[in-house]
């Protein structure tokens, strides 16, 4: 179409047609321009976002690092607790056998008393001399 138009106009459709392409050729220089610009725009973000991932995956490490020291204390703890209790639990059991070899002296030392204080007591000398001083024979001489 251009073709058959040119011929029929000849120059003058060569000065319209020039007139014309001046606002084409703007628009295309500020196409290109904002093409080149998005271009800069697109390699500085590439940029940022290798920056970011290189924060982010030292950050990866980082929490990595801290995780292993949390859950390596926390072991520790565990182990410590379990030695502590472990301990406390030996404490309670010689605590409970000493209280037992004491309620075992204090009932023996309270039998013993129970035992001495009914022998003096009155009725305790009549039955323990009755059981300890036999009874005297009786002998009747005969003529």
């Amino acid at each position: 179409m251009l073709g058959i138009e040119q011929e029929l106009l000849g120059d003058k459709y060569l000065r319209v047609s020039r007139l014309k392409m001046r606002p084409n050729e703007a628009i295309l220089e500020r196409l290109e321009r904002v093409i080149e610009t998005l271009q800069e725009n697109n390699q500085k973000m590439g940029q940022m976002l290798a920056v970011h991932d290189e924060k982010l995956d030292k950050q990866d490490r980082i929490d990595a690092v801290l995780f292993e020291k949390v859950e390596s204390l926390h072991r520790e703890v565990n182990r410590s607790t379990k030695e502590i209790k472990a301990g406390c639990e030996r404490d309670i059991r010689l605590v409970d056998n000493r209280l037992r070899i004491m309620e075992k002296k204090m009932w023996s030392i309270f039998g013993a008393l129970s035992i001495i204080s009914f022998v003096v007591s009155p009725v305790g000398q009549r039955f323990v001399s009755a059981a300890l001083t036999p009874t005297p024979e009786v002998s009747i001489i005969q003529k």
